[in-house]
């Protein structure tokens, strides 16, 4: 199969039933230059679940404030040796983030999108709110393209705020929501913290600025 100067020869799957799959491809790219250039391997991530995912943001006003989670993540450390930072200190188990979820194959179309991201909402933030109430924030963006297909839809809902939800966070069943707590920040303070490196997920500075940029128009 070609796709535009691509030529996909073959592949693989390893790791199927798992949560992410990995595809070896054996491609070739004609480049006009050589009647017949070499194949080479490509590695790329799938994930049979759904490719892409929400970010979703809820703040409130007077102060501007924002909710986001402290959770697990053990691929932090366990994707390094020895589990070390380049610094020499131990990689973090724990990162603080946006409510974030895959879109799962079912969500459809723009609504599906809302609907997922209502669904992340109550889920790992205790949020129950109108779909109508999430506002897209900015185009979808790629998070790690040189490895996998993923695309980022940002949104942002305007709700009151406290850092104890009346309905405590029902996660979705898995160990990696298990424990996970709340951080109500206001909005330039959780910006200072991504300047500083304290806050370490591209996806939740991303959210964090659209959502400054798009509160200052």
């Amino acid at each position: 199969m070609k796709t535009d100067e691509l030529e996909l020869l073959a592949s693989e799957a390893h790791g199927v039933g798992g949560f992410l799959t990995l595809r070896r491809c054996r491609l070739r790219r004609w480049d006009g230059a050589s009647a017949a250039p070499p194949p080479f391997v490509l590695d790329v991530v799938e994930r049979s679940l759904g490719t892409d995912a929400v970010v979703v943001l809820p703040f409130s006003r007077r102060p501007t404030r924002v909710l986001l989670r402290r959770g697990l993540r053990p691929a932090l450390r366990l994707g390094r040796p020895q589990g070390l930072l380049r610094e020499g200190t131990s990689a973090p188990l724990l990162l603080l983030e946006a409510v974030a979820g895959v879109v799962e194959v079912e969500d459809e179309g723009a609504d599906g999108l809302r609907r997922r991201a209502a669904i992340e909402l109550h889920e790992e933030a205790g949020l129950e709110l109108p779909e109508a109430a999430l506002v897209p924030l900015g185009p979808p963006a790629y998070l790690s393209p040189g490895l996998m297909a993923e695309r980022l839809y940002f949104f942002a809902v305007e709700t009151a705020l406290t850092a104890q939800p009346a309905t405590p966070p029902r996660g979705d069943g898995s160990p990696f929501e298990l424990g996970a707590t709340l951080e109500l920040l206001e909005l330039d303070e959780a910006l200072a913290r991504c300047a500083r490196g304290e806050i370490e997920d591209l996806k939740t500075e991303c959210a964090l600025r659209r959502l400054a940029q798009w509160l200052a128009c």
